[in-house]
């Protein structure tokens, strides 16, 4: 059993973040003298004030030393949003005042992006949210650069986490993880190859996508709403970014299709999303060491997802 994080480990986790990144802002020119942390969940973001320039730094990772890989991810978000930002798309860009590519210091890998004044007083619509999703996926159907098939899902983490939770008997029960493993044996051939993919949905394009359930990724700027958060860009199927949002913000989305001319969603890959994010959310229990605030998150949706049809309905 993995030992779970005290509030004091956690907070040194932060304020350790909190230094590499005006450390790393500070040598890269900027003049940091007050960073102030605007959000710390999966990651530390801090606007190192007074440039206008905020840094995120991953701190919740299924590998913390593997930071080659996270770095990678990390540069197609920066070239994803670069180039969408340069077609007029509203979203977070990278900060122009320093090269914009990852820069690893102290044990964390960063990137820095443009400070944007949030809304406070906006309450976020997500149905407004998931019917906009479809004007994201139309412009970002001609992105030029390679990005990896389903990469968001992370295969890798789903697989190693289900062979691990034998030691979290108290995050997971016996016959829950045996439903999760015989799930994956279905679900894993389709996430790991594009050709099994194409195969078992022929017909379905495939496009970069943002990965990370982009109707709750919309930031209210003051000047506007700004898609934002594309840790996890991909190349998949449109359905991924819907993926366990429900019949209402698939409707929206469709409406959204509809408007702008792009395909509606398909319900037999939305059965297949829908159970391989839920995997994930079984994969994600793993990490509840590194951050224990977060099976309060989980377990609700661990619940909701028993009482989900096996695989997805793929099983047949």
């Amino acid at each position: 059993m993995s030992t779970f994080l005290t509030p004091q480990q956690l907070a040194s986790r932060t304020s350790a973040a909190v230094d590499a990144a005006v450390a790393a802002g500070r040598v890269l020119g900027l003049t940091v003298t007050d960073p102030t942390v605007l959000h710390d969940v999966f990651s530390v973001v801090v606007h190192l004030a007074p440039s206008p320039v905020v840094a995120r730094i991953p701190t919740v990772l299924p590998h913390p030393d593997d930071l080659a890989t996270l770095a990678r991810r990390q540069q197609d978000e920066l070239d994803v949003t670069r180039w969408l930002a340069a077609q007029g798309v509203p979203v977070i860009a990278p900060s122009p005042l320093v090269p914009r590519e990852p820069v690893q210091r102290d044990g964390f890998s960063m990137t820095f992006w443009s400070f944007v004044p949030e809304d406070r007083d906006k309450e976020p619509d997500y149905v407004a949210n998931a019917e906009s999703v479809a004007d994201l996926h139309a412009a970002m159907r001609t992105y030029p650069g390679q990005l990896e098939f389903l990469g968001a899902a992370d295969p890798r983490f789903i697989a190693e986490s289900l062979a691990r939770l034998d030691h979290y008997p108290t995050l997971i029960g016996a016959a829950e993880l045996d439903r999760a493993r015989r799930e994956w044996q279905i679900l894993e051939p389709l996430v790991r190859s594009r050709t099994a993919f194409e195969a078992r949905f022929p017909g379905i394009d495939l496009q970069p996508i943002h990965g990370d359930s982009p109707p709750a990724n919309i930031f209210s700027g003051v000047d506007g709403d700004l898609y934002a958060d594309f840790e996890l860009v991909t190349l998949g199927p449109v359905e991924w970014d819907l993926a366990a949002l429900g019949p209402e913000h698939e409707s929206a989305y469709n409406r959204g299709a509809r408007r702008n001319g792009t395909r509606p969603l398909n319900e037999e890959v939305l059965g297949f999303v829908n159970a391989l994010g839920m995997l994930r959310v079984v994969a994600t229990l793993t990490l509840v060491p590194q951050l224990p605030e977060l099976m309060e998150y989980l377990k609700p949706a661990v619940d909701h997802w028993q009482t989900m049809p096996f695989a997805g309905g793929m099983n047949s």
